[in-house]
């Protein structure tokens, strides 16, 4: 059977394992598993959300507001924009899905860092467009710049903070760049992480009342599957001005998130202290990630998020790492496929973090050992 010849070149994404994958392919009690590859918050959801979604558990059959119009208002006094400046999307993901297909057709270009969030390419592939890439992994607003003056772009994604590598640009240094891009370009600042890297990092905090204010091109997204711990509850958002709002409206499905994450979201919103905590708790763990990255003398990027990046150098591969940390029950995330000999790992509790650190030592050492042999 015959197939639009675009998904010829779309590569499948791939999310993180799941623990019932683990369990069953190597016995690992699902009590001894840690997860930590998908960048979930260790600490949970909650506990506001989950007794307000307990409550709704007969209203299943409904169909939720399709209008979310609590939600927005939430999202638009939270942010100093107003309703009609926000579209809900099934996870932020969708949100880049309408974005890509409402401004590319075949023949469109898309500028994006050489390594970044996987999907940009993908939605980018199934609308034909031609993928740009920088020469650094890392963002590099130079060469941003010089291929968008030689080449030219339709939309330029800026993943601030950078999944999967951790590392955030300053909003002075980003609004340097959008003031020489050309207003027919199509600017995405996509602000999964921003709440990490705004409490660390007030230089790193985009404000998305004033970004869509100075850029009328831009447009922000968000998230509730990191810092608000809703990752199974796939909510994301998009503000920009309203005449991009419209315009993504039209490929919007109706009823695109469900009542309970709709619910879900409302009440998370409303809970900003745990939140906070979470966040806190969050970098109080990184710094034993960068101690002991440190100890054995590895590199790693500052990281702005929930996850750190750590490099090998060549007297060991990440693959093997990574998978003899899945034998013993560990998740993590392998940057093999981004071309690094890399490792990603998401910042567990403090109990998680102290195994992994202790299973990780065994798994260096075992393999040091077949080295020598």
């Amino acid at each position: 059977m015959k197939f639009n010849k675009l998904l010829d070149n779309c590569k499948i994404y791939e999310a993180g394992k799941p623990i019932e994958l683990v369990v069953r392919d190597y016995g690992v009690d699902t009590k001894d598993i840690i997860k930590l590859a998908s960048n979930e918050n260790p600490y949970g959801t909650s506990p506001k959300v989950v007794e307000k979604i307990a409550s709704l558990s007969k209203n299943m059959f409904m169909y939720p507001d399709d209008s979310m119009y609590e939600l927005k208002e939430a999202l638009g006094k939270k942010f100093s924009v107003t309703s009609d400046n926000i579209i809900i999307g099934s996870g932020s993901d969708q949100v880049i899905d309408f974005l890509v297909k409402a401004k590319c057709s075949e023949n469109s270009k898309m500028l994006m860092s050489r390594t970044t969030f996987a999907m940009y390419e993908i939605y980018g592939r199934q609308a034909g467009a031609q993928i740009i890439k920088t020469k650094d992994d890392e963002h590099n607003l130079a060469q941003f710049e010089e291929m968008y003056e030689s080449q030219g772009a339709d939309i330029i994604f800026l993943c601030l903070p950078n999944n999967p590598l951790g590392e955030c640009l300053d909003r002075d240094d980003v609004y340097a760049f959008l003031a020489k891009v050309d207003k027919e370009t199509l600017v995405i600042i996509d602000g999964a992480y921003q709440e990490y890297a705004s409490f660390k990092d007030s230089k790193k905090r985009i404000d998305p009342a004033d970004l869509i204010e100075k850029f009328p091109n831009a447009v922000y997204l968000g998230t509730f599957s990191k810092a608000y711990a809703l990752g199974g509850m796939r909510v994301g958002y998009g503000i920009g001005q309203t005449s991009i709002i419209k315009t993504m409206y039209k490929l919007r499905p109706p009823f695109n998130i469900s009542t309970l994450s709709l619910a879900a979201a409302i009440e998370a919103i409303k809970d900003e202290e745990f939140v906070q905590k979470c966040i806190a708790l969050n970098f109080e763990e990184m710094t034993r990630y960068e101690e002991y990255a440190k100890q054995r003398g590895f590199e790693y990027i500052e990281s702005y998020t929930n996850f750190i990046t750590i490099k090998f150098d060549s007297n060991y591969l990440s693959s093997e790492v990574a998978q003899k940390l899945l034998e013993r029950g560990i998740i993590i995330r392998d940057l093999t496929g981004y071309g690094l000999n890399a490792i990603r790992i998401t910042i567990g509790s403090k109990e998680q973090n102290t195994r992994v650190f202790k299973v990780l030592d065994e798994v260096l050492e075992d393999l040091k050992k077949v080295e020598n042999l």
